[in-house]
């Protein structure tokens, strides 16, 4: 019978045991248990203290902790322990249970390392940095200490590896709250949202956990050439629900239709007699319609484009033009401008032709004239 045999047998411990030890004494590199109804004590090397790297012994415990702990060797008068080989044991069947179930483990973290971040779970979880949030992090370094929520992406036992994940609580979360979203959503409604994303073709605006795309042509009542003349990331708007298509997740917004339209107040903005400048938009047999205001077009009719006949609009305008238009009629419920050009040239001519240019040319005035015939017939 060899010596370490013999030592077995005197004292009823051996490799492989689970025993309870008291802290008595903490050095730098160990840690000093006194085990109950052992004849000696057990040292625990910090390396057996935790599943994570440690500098020294009394970062893990406390002189008067009591510790469950596995003998990992019989030496004379000395027991070799592990509370790591204890935690992990305890540790793998719960997280074997957590991973099966899909379950979620909140936990602190321990420490930033190249790459990552680390928890203690019982043995050593690793979140890569790919796996910490679900977008860019610049930089983990106030992570540590701060308290998580995660879940099993890979374990394996025999290799002592364990792959946790922040990423996929967070997924999981707006996936929930983008479902609970969609179900709420009706056409028609108004609702507050921030710009998301910018694209040539509109802008995704978070209406609670779901995007929705503002198409260009609904950004505003005016023409748009490029959404960033209007809207930038992180603008709070105001958008209408146009359509929900809930089997693939798209939904249609409009921020045009939450503001006042072109055609509100249209008898104030452009009363009967206003002048405005306005454009040709469009041309055809019977007028022209001129965009007097943005998003309101009136009717200017063939016979008040000009003093004298023409055959069609196009003798005299071409769309894109700048005119001056006189508002001849408003009808608000219909939509509709009745316009004149003709008007504003007949009291151009007026002015061009009238009494001052005649008494320019002549030295008198056309009420001079007047006035001297006046007196002949009263002689």
């Amino acid at each position: 019978m060899t010596e370490e045999m013999n030592l077995d047998a005197m004292n009823g411990y051996k490799e492989g045991d689970r025993v309870t030890g008291k802290v008595t004494k903490i050095e730098d590199k160990s840690v000093t248990v006194e085990i109950s109804g052992a004849p000696f004590d057990g040292v625990i090397p910090i390396s057996e203290l935790s599943s994570l790297h440690i500098e020294k012994a009394g970062d893990a415990v406390s002189v008067g902790d009591e510790l469950e702990l596995i003998i990992t060797k019989v030496e004379e008068d000395n027991y070799v322990l592990s509370k790591r080989k204890v935690d992990a044991e305890d540790a793998w069947g719960d997280l074997e249970e957590k991973f099966n179930n899909n379950e979620t483990i909140e936990t602190e973290v321990k420490d930033v390392v190249k790459g990552g971040l680390v928890v203690d779970l019982g043995v050593r979880g690793f979140i890569p940095a790919s796996l910490v949030e679900d977008h860019f992090v610049e930089t983990f370094d106030d992570y540590k200490g701060r308290t998580m929520t995660f879940k099993i992406v890979e374990m394996d036992k025999e290799k002592n590896r364990l792959i946790l994940s922040h990423r996929a609580v967070i997924q999981e979360e707006k996936s929930k709250q983008k479902e609970e979203v969609l179900d709420d959503l009706k056409e028609g409604q108004v609702l507050e949202g921030t710009v998301q994303r910018i694209a040539s073709f509109g802008a995704f605006v978070d209406i609670g956990g779901v995007d929705g795309l503002v198409h260009i042509s609904q950004l505003s009542h005016e023409h748009i050439d490029k959404v960033s003349d209007v809207l930038k990331e992180g603008d709070k708007v105001k958008v209408k629900v146009l359509s929900v298509d809930r089997d693939s997740e798209r939904i249609s917004l409009s921020i045009k239709d939450t503001l006042p339209g072109p055609w509100e107040d249209i008898e104030e903005k452009a009363p009967v007699g206003s002048v405005f400048e306005g454009t040709v938009k469009r041309l055809v047999s019977y007028g022209a319609f001129v965009e007097v205001l943005p998003g309101v077009e009136g009717l200017v009719h063939i016979s008040r484009i000009a003093h004298e006949h023409i055959g069609t609009p196009h003798e005299v305008l071409e769309e894109g033009q700048k005119v001056k238009v006189k508002v001849l009629d408003v009808n608000s419920d219909e939509k509709r401008l009745s316009l004149s050009i003709k008007d504003l040239i007949e009291k151009e001519e007026e002015e061009s032709y009238g009494d001052y240019e005649m008494k320019e040319e002549t030295g008198f005035s056309l009420s001079d004239v007047i006035g001297d015939q006046l007196k002949k017939f009263s002689e």
